[in-house]
């Protein structure tokens, strides 16, 4: 099997003067290839960079210069192989076919090459032009391994062969002028010599395209996925080749290529025996079937220490600006005379709410820091893995941990993840489950009563809450399942990447992503709440009322109070706290905050207030009841976002609204079970 080239004829939209100033480029690669890192790079995006397939499921586009051309980027999900068994290779597979294509950039991990060129041989039979970039090269050389960068080429057709580095973004510029120039050049279609039978067949079969289609580009490819018995390219074209093919070709041409990569890896890869020892020692504990999950919890736990407690320490300087703000703030609005209801709402209201939610940054920045390094440096992935067995016995597809895991950040992509799983029933399930992972939106909430109740184990007892939703998901996965009698055969397939030292421009992008999306939040949705619960709050049936008992948030929380008093929660003011939550789950926090007056809650001095005013209402309210008040909190309705993207995503208002139920009643008896039960033992 050899690799020559000869002009493509066919293409729809040849131009006969290729010079252009505007060339549209497809990133394509496996997953853990450095892909999405390299995007990044060449555009400047703030994308988000994970180590498993299924975080991309559509495909994104940035814009990089070159001198005088704009070449717009598109980055796709990482695939394997350009045949449909998975939705990534769906959405690359239409992407690189698309006439709006002009250059393929091929990712490669240098460090695999092996495992990377079977997609590559596949791109080749495209008739586009494919440009390879070989990345992770510093890792390459690390483990004194070298690539023949004369010889690969050769083999491959004689395409631009790049080595770059996406993470110290070295090669960047040779690339987009491969790119370039390699464009220019025009269109050629690089043939795969396969053995005689099969390509006197892919001619017969190419001969029969071109009869029914004379403008379709990539016959031959279309040809070969005929011969491989590929069911879109056998309804895309329903032709009868029988009398060519009566069986799929399909093993015997992967065999053909695979065949051939060895002999490439063999002429072009040397001191290939070399291989990081590492990760295997260290797997055999990570990915234990036995340790495997024991070690994620205390490496969890061990992110919640941090985040308690570095983030405690830092939180001061934010503290310490907040009373400077709203003293200078009542300050200013005295000097100008501002009528003391608009002094209350800007002060009591706005500044209290927001203010509020605000001095929480420091502990959210340790959280997604850590979650950034565990993800980046390859153990997510490992965690997926681990949890594959579990999933499968709850009925959940192997693939469901994925979203899950994404919903420790946020329940809204990880909700949109979903698409990635097969069938519908899949989607629909795995959906149910995911908000009972703590989003990063609980964590004030957690952090706040907490400390105000658990004041010695603070860190231990918001870490509970991470592992009760990750069992309530098992769980309702386990019952639904039970009421379904389904049965799951889709396990996860993954790759395991191998570990390596976090890139701190990929830390920085995820973590600052979080952080702006949370003061996104801050100055969108928390503010306008904490505008309609000051005015709930302040404003009654006879107008503007100077005791918070006889406004409208009273009189709306007296109604639930009936319903929460068997959950340890029967004060008004944990009701209003408990509906203004649905907008977004900050909100709990900055109610509080307002409800009980206070400009910092999440301070000594403003906690120690919460829980004086508490107790003035409900002296027997303590830890229990604080602590049923967090679980409520994480089984209960999600925030107004991930509402509006689970219907989105399932395209029912029944589903959602099924669901919402589902929620509501979960957070009631899990709560009241637990304060019934704790108040046994708890005088």
């Amino acid at each position: 099997m050899s690799v020559g080239k000869r002009k493509n004829e066919s293409k729809i939209n040849s131009k006969t003067n290729p010079k252009t100033n505007h060339i549209h480029a497809a990133c394509v690669g496996n997953p853990n290839c450095g892909k999405t890192t390299l995007f990044n790079a060449l555009t400047g995006s703030k994308l988000k960079v994970a180590n498993w397939p299924g975080v991309t499921v559509e495909k994104v586009e940035g814009e990089a210069f070159y001198e005088d051309t704009r070449i717009t980027l598109t980055d796709t999900p990482g695939i394997y192989s350009l045949t449909c068994y998975t939705i990534e290779e769906k959405v690359t597979r239409k992407c690189v076919m698309d006439d709006d294509i002009d250059v393929i950039i091929n990712i490669v991990d240098a460090s695999s090459l092996e495992r990377n060129l079977y997609l590559t041989l596949q791109l080749l039979e495209l008739g586009k032009p494919v440009v390879l970039a070989l990345n992770m090269m510093d890792i390459v050389k690390e483990r004194g391994m070298e690539i023949d960068l004369h010889r690969l080429p050769e083999m491959l057709g004689h395409i631009p062969v790049i080595p770059v580095s996406a993470a110290k973004r070295t090669g960047l510029d040779v690339l987009l002028h491969a790119v370039i120039h390699h464009y220019e050049e025009g269109m050629e279609e690089y043939i795969l010599d396969y053995p005689k039978p099969i390509e006197e067949r892919i001619a017969k079969l190419e001969v029969m395209l071109q009869a029914r289609y004379p403008n379709h580009a990539s016959l031959r490819w279309h040809a070969i996925k005929l011969l491989e018995d590929d069911e879109e390219v056998r309804t895309e074209h329903p032709i009868q080749i029988t009398n060519v093919a009566d069986r799929s070709y399909e093993k015997e041409i992967i065999q053909c290529k695979y065949a051939y990569i060895e002999k490439i890896v063999e002429e072009t890869l040397l001191h290939k025996s070399q291989k990081a020892a590492s990760t295997d020692r260290i797997d055999r504990v990570l990915t234990h079937p036995v340790w495997g999950i024991p070690m994620f919890l205390l490496i969890m736990c061990l992110v919640f220490f941090l985040t308690f407690t570095v983030g405690d320490a830092l939180k001061g300087v934010f503290e310490e600006g907040l009373a400077l703000v709203s003293g200078e703030a009542s300050r200013l609005l005295e000097g100008l005379r501002v009528s003391p209801w608009l002094q209350s709402l800007i002060v009591d209201g706005i500044i209290a709410g927001v203010g509020g939610i605000l001095t929480f940054i420091p502990n959210l920045f340790i959280l997604f820091l850590a979650l950034a390094v565990l993800e980046d440096s390859g153990y997510m992935a490992r965690v997926a893995y681990v949890m594959d067995s579990v999933m499968g016995k709850v009925g959940l597809s192997g693939k469901a941990f994925l979203p899950m895991i994404l919903g420790f950040g946020c329940t809204v992509p990880a909700v949109m993840a979903t698409r990635a799983l097969e069938t519908e029933r899949d989607r629909r399930k795995t959906i149910m489950v995911t908000p009972f992972m703590s989003c990063s939106a609980r964590l004030p909430i957690y952090v706040l009563f907490s400390e105000m109740f658990f004041p010695d184990c603070a860190a231990i007892a918001a870490f509970s809450l991470y592992v009760v939703g990750m069992a309530t998901a098992i769980l309702a996965a386990l019952a639904i399942n039970g009421l379904e009698k389904g049965k799951i055969n889709d396990s996860l397939l993954i790759e395991l990447p191998e570990y390596k030292r976090p890139n701190p421009r990929t830390i920085r992008i995820y973590v600052w992503n979080k952080l702006k999306d949370y003061l996104s939040k801050a100055g969108t949705t928390i503010f306008i709440a904490s505008i309609v619960i000051w005015f709930v709050l302040n404003f009654g049936m006879a107008g503007m009322v100077e005791n918070p008992a006889d406004s409208f948030g009273a009189a709306i929380g007296r109604f639930l109070v009936p319903v929460l008093r068997p959950a340890g929660l029967g004060m008004w003011q944990i009701g209003v706290a408990l509906l203004s939550g649905i907008s977004a789950k900050e909100v709990v926090v900055s109610s509080f905050a307002v409800l009980f007056g206070v400009a910092n809650a999440n301070s000594a001095e403003g906690m120690a207030a919460i829980v004086e005013n508490i107790h003035m209402v409900n002296p027997s309210f303590g830890p229990l009841n604080a602590y049923c008040l967090m679980l409520f909190c994480l089984l209960y309705v999600p925030c107004v976002a991930t509402v509006a993207t689970i219907k989105k995503e399932s395209g029912s208002w029944k589903f959602t609204l099924k669901m919402i139920v589902f929620q509501l009643i979960l957070a009631w008896a899990a709560s009241t079970l637990v304060f019934q039960i704790g108040s046994l033992f708890v005088s």
